[in-house]
């Protein structure tokens, strides 16, 4: 009887097939599939002691000590600080500013007498100097260290070395592992690299930062795989054509994973923005018609966005829908409402919403300040100066109440607003500005 049949494993992506072909029918890489042995012996798993069950109310749960990286915004991304041992995913678009960030965090580390290793597998020493030196308001520290390698043992045999207080990798697409048969950037070396590097960061209690590029469709590139094998997952989104990004959290198993950082883009790098409102309210026109400011809630801050639309009679057969910012299925769904319950005539229209700023608003709690700046284009009549709106929308017009009404009163308040139209509130609340509770959006006046 035979004991192996042959198979033939791509390189690439270890994907296997049963005869050799050309192109690898998982990953689509040419020239990849060479042989091996399957082995179909069926083989009695060995014996193995059983492992210890502890009572989870025998096991002792201590603070996590955190290490701050200097910069708050980041520091509040990340649940508090870097936690010892993790092993955290930075991901953005090519020029975003993932290297500007990840300079500025070596940098100020550093600064505070904490050994950093700043390992780049893209740039040359020379060309890492010259942003830091940007970046940096003094000389650089010697506890910031520089490693040119691609190799992925060679990197981890130093961070075992020298045991830095932060090690950062950029990025993870041009580490190579020589146990891996493939060039740098396949899925299979990403993979069995960032488990190398993950094991470093357990076994000696040193936290790593890797970055990684994004794919068409804005999503990190590698296997799906890659961001469960991180303890955390950041994204440094924005327009790179405008000055300002933000940081935001996808995956963390130390915190939230809805807080937020805004930063604005200089010559001198990154700078915080410490209130984000000012920044999105800067450019607002409060007299235009189509205007109308909201509060959302990322996280635990609350900030307030101009959300703009333009109403204008169609040409073609099809009125167009078009929105940045917002859910293209929501924007037409609130349009539906509008039309439906209002009467207003809107089937003639095209309707374009956007806002400001480039921020991506999921949260339900913009749908009134939408449609009212919808229903202020269309009559070209402006919301009255110091109005913030904000409430859920139902298919039946009702308006519904959202979370953290107060903290976005708040926020409105600090910034000098008079007016707010919110949903009907179960109990009174105490704040300067004149409440507006609605029930229905027929009770919307503009």
């Amino acid at each position: 009887m035979k004991e192996s049949s042959p198979i033939f494993i791509c390189s690439n992506c270890d994907a296997q097939a049963p005869k050799w072909a050309g192109r690898c029918l998982e990953c689509g890489a040419w020239g990849t599939l060479s042989q091996g042995v399957a082995d179909d012996k069926k083989k009695s798993s060995p014996s193995a002691i059983p492992a210890p069950a502890i009572p989870f109310s025998h096991i002792s749960q201590a603070a996590v000590p955190r290490r701050s990286t200097g910069i708050t915004e980041v520091d509040q991304v990340l649940g508090g600080g870097i936690v010892p041992g993790s092993l955290i995913l930075l991901g953005g678009e090519p020029g975003i500013g993932k290297s500007s960030l990840l300079g500025q965090i070596a940098i100020a580390l550093s600064n505070n007498d904490c050994p950093v290793i700043y390992c780049s597998g893209e740039e040359s020493g020379q060309q890492v100097k010259m942003r830091m030196d940007r970046f940096a308001q003094q000389s650089l520290s010697d506890t910031l260290l520089f490693i040119g390698e691609t190799n992925c043992e060679k990197i981890c045999s130093a961070l075992r070395h020298h045991k830095p207080a932060l090690a950062i990798v950029d990025s993870i697409q041009t580490i190579a592992s020589s146990d891996i048969p493939s060039e740098a950037g396949s899925i299979a070396q990403v993979r069995a690299c960032t488990v190398k590097l993950l094991e470093v960061a357990k076994q000696t209690n040193i936290p790593i930062i890797i970055t990684g590029h994004v794919t068409k469709e804005g999503g990190v590139a590698g296997p799906k795989t890659l961001e469960h094998l991180v303890d955390t997952v950041l994204y440094l989104e924005g327009d790179a054509s405008q000055y300002f990004r933000l940081l935001k959290t996808v995956k963390n198993r130390f915190g939230s994973t809805n807080e937020i950082g805004v930063f604005e883009m200089t010559g001198a790098g990154l700078i915080e923005v410490k209130n984000p409102s000012e920044l999105f309210l800067s450019s607002e026109n409060e007299h235009a018609a189509g205007t109308a400011t909201t509060a959302v809630v990322e996280g635990s801050r609350a900030f307030l966005v101009p959300i703009q639309a333009l109403t204008s009679k169609t040409y073609f057969g099809y009125p167009q829908r078009k929105s940045i910012g917002i859910d293209a299925n929501r924007l037409g769904l609130l349009v539906a409402v509008l039309s439906k319950r209002l009467g207003v005539n809107l089937g003639d229209q095209d309707i374009h919403v956007n806002v400001v700023g480039g921020l991506k608003i999921t949260e339900p709690a913009a749908d009134l300040a939408v449609c009212a700046s919808i229903l202020s284009s269309y009559k070209n009549k402006p919301l009255e100066k110091g109005v913030v709106v904000f409430g859920e929308v139902g298919l039946t017009g009702e308006v519904r109440s959202v979370s953290n009404t107060e903290k976005r009163l708040k926020e409105a308040e600090k910034l000098g607003f008079k007016i707010a139209y919110i949903p009907k509130q179960p109990k009174k609340i105490s704040t300067k500005i004149h409440l507006v509770e609605i029930k229905n959006i027929r009770e919307l006046e503009i």
